[in-house]
């Protein structure tokens, strides 16, 4: 299954014990997410690491496993679909997770209720996804 992967279910692979971090380990999931991504949890690491209890290590070491996990794709390689995921995207911040779906043709990972007010890319939450890939085995 490919998907495009947001942050907050990314945010959510630093938790040892979450259900975002089976999923993204799975083998059957392949996930991208814009590059700028790696940027924001950069920004945001204190957070993180207070929020789950990690050291400056653990964070890296998750970091570089997610890095692994989840192939971080340059705005570069997906602009042209930007002007189509503007009039799709009910979120400003989220534009560059539909456009980056639009041009790969896939679904977005997300636990936003509000991103799936628009009918042009599947948007499957945590629990949708855990749903299907509990009935494909």
């Amino acid at each position: 299954m490919l998907l495009v992967a947001n942050a907050n279910v990314l945010f959510s692979f630093f938790n040892s014990k979450s259900r975002a971090r089976e999923i993204v380990l799975l083998e059957d999931v392949k996930l991208f997410s814009p590059k700028f991504l790696l940027k924001e949890l950069e920004e945001h690491k204190e957070e993180i690491k207070e929020k789950f209890g990690l050291n400056e290590k653990q964070f890296s070491l998750t970091l570089e496993l997610l890095k692994i996990a989840v192939e971080f794709v340059p705005l570069q390689e997906f602009k042209e679909s930007v002007g189509g995921a503007k009039k799709i995207s009910p979120d400003k911040d989220d534009v560059q997770y539909f456009a980056l779906a639009l041009k790969l043709g896939i679904g977005i990972w997300s636990n936003d209720k509000a991103l799936k007010r628009q009918s042009l890319v599947k948007v499957l939450s945590t629990e949708d996804l855990l749903k299907m890939l509990s009935e494909s085995r």
